[in-house]
């Protein structure tokens, strides 16, 4: 007969994981769909599987309850993967725990109360600081259709960005060079992130899912020149760049 091992077949330990905040801002889950499609329709690996709190703030005051069956399906189909449900009425909440998600506080850990509100759309339990990610650096002019995202820190694009093409970054963005396609900076919820160009023409331009687009002109004082972009409270501000 074979020795009984002494080595344990499993380990159950606590854990802290970072997760995207989904905040929910109505229950007609086909305009989310639409919504959906637009704002991150063309870049299917922008999620990349990240575990997602459903939160549900934003149709607390609702009668209506979400068909969280057809609402989780549709965030796994945009490679979302909804672990938990935080906010809304004890209606809401029911059904979204019988759809398989759980409360957010059994897999939030408590943070410490922090000094200024920076990131709306991500919770982070960060035990140490983390190493800089180096930056994603782009030489070579992006034509319509192209599209770069530098995950988890800035891109620097030191050619055109031009009309059809697309950068996005979870940091800043810094373009040497005429911006005239879409730019998203703090796609994962940094509010601090910002836009640099040297020749402000963009077709839409985001912070942390504030966005502008060519429907409301550009300011005189930036369009075609040197500029910064930055988010203050829920404004996009743009601001000329001057170079001493």
């Amino acid at each position: 007969m074979a020795a009984a091992s002494t080595t344990s077949a499993f380990e159950i330990k606590s854990a802290s994981l970072p997760l995207v905040a989904f905040q929910l801002k109505t229950c007609d889950l086909a305009q989310l769909a639409e919504e959906l499609r637009r704002r991150v329709g063309d870049a299917p690996d922008f999620f990349d599987g990240d575990p997602v709190v459903v939160d549900l703030a934003g149709v607390e005051a609702d009668e209506a309850v979400p068909a969280f069956p057809e609402l989780l399906r549709l965030l796994r189909e945009h490679k979302m993967a909804p672990v938990a449900v935080r906010g809304g009425s004890e209606a809401q909440r029911e059904a979204a725990i019988a759809a398989g998600l759980v409360p957010a506080s059994e897999v939030i850990p408590s943070a410490p109360e922090r000094v200024r509100e920076v990131v709306r759309e991500v919770i982070q339990h960060v035990p140490a600081p983390a190493a800089p990610t180096a930056a994603m650096v782009v030489d070579k002019p992006l034509r319509s259709g192209q599209q770069v995202y530098a995950k988890g820190g800035d891109l620097v694009v030191l050619a055109a960005v031009n009309f059809g093409a697309e950068v996005i970054a979870d940091g800043h963005i810094h373009v040497y060079a005429p911006l005239r396609g879409r730019a998203i900076a703090g796609a994962r919820g940094n509010t601090e992130a910002r836009i640099f160009t040297t020749c402000l023409e963009p077709e839409l331009i985001a912070i942390a899912g504030i966005y502008r687009t060519t429907e409301t002109p550009i300011p005189e004082e930036v369009a075609g020149k040197p500029a910064q972009v930055r988010l203050v409270g829920e404004k996009l501000v743009m601001e000329p760049l001057k170079f001493s």
